[in-house]
């Protein structure tokens, strides 16, 4: 049956099954002529999840990215949106993400990375994938060792680094810290090698440290790579001269 619509449509929504099946049912019973609309009340429906529009006011953090791919630093922010606010079940979980810099090399595909970002920490779930994803990406000239010693793959998995950084700061990943064995192991191993190197540097031992090569020089067990060259600790015999 063809219905001419004479009005103006200012609201649509798609029909469930439940909605078709129940016309039929109403026009039965009275409550609507053949040709009218029935009136489906929807109170029996249960809404599993909610509209999530932005709020005027968001919390957000500041990441400072320093490489030396660029004289200047990326400026990563991560604003987070607050669920149940006042209650038990309060959450605090990433809700859009801005990168800023003077460095226009890389303007186009970062503007596409925070959007594509933006959007699945909209959508919801599980996002703390996406700190994975980006730490696989490795750039084909090489990656960098950022302050601390702590390797980079290319600037994607740095930007991703941030990103997890500010997951654990809100709790939406937990901190893998170690036990008190492995701390205790770890501290033992550096104090060795601190007192080795201490020793070895101020000739006020008679060992070197262990794995060391023997010196065709001297004949001494003291040869170890320094700085990318194999060098004696006894007698300053270097493979680079």
């Amino acid at each position: 049956m063809t219905v001419k619509i004479d009005k103006k449509i200012v609201k649509c929504q798609v029909v469930s099954e439940e909605q078709e099946n129940a016309q039929p049912a109403a026009v039965e019973q009275g409550e609507a002529q053949p040709g009218q609309q029935a009136v489906v009340h929807d109170s029996n429906i249960v809404h599993l999840t909610e509209k999530l529009e932005r709020p005027e006011f968001l919390l957000g953090s500041t990441y400072k990215i320093k490489t030396p791919l660029s004289e200047h630093a990326l400026y990563v922010t991560i604003n987070d949106i607050v669920l149940n606010q006042g209650t038990a079940n309060e959450l605090r979980r990433p809700f859009e993400i801005f990168i800023n810099s003077k460095n226009m090399d890389h303007f186009q595909w970062i503007v596409a990375l925070t959007r594509i970002i933006s959007a699945v920490f909209r959508k919801g779930g599980d996002v703390t994938f996406l700190v994975e994803e980006l730490h696989s990406v490795f750039d084909p000239r090489g990656g960098y060792f950022k302050k601390g010693g702590k390797y980079m793959p290319s600037l994607v998995a740095e930007i991703g680094d941030a990103i997890e950084r500010h997951m654990r700061m809100i709790g939406l990943l937990k901190n893998d810290e170690l036990d008190e064995h492995q701390k205790q192991l770890i501290e033992k191993k550096r104090s060795e090698y601190a007192a080795a190197a201490d020793e070895a540097a101020t000739g006020a031992g008679d060992s070197f440290p262990e794995g060391a090569q023997l010196c065709a020089k001297c004949s001494t067990k003291a040869v170890i790579k320094m700085d990318g060259c194999m060098t004696c600790l006894s007698c300053g015999d270097s493979k680079c001269g």
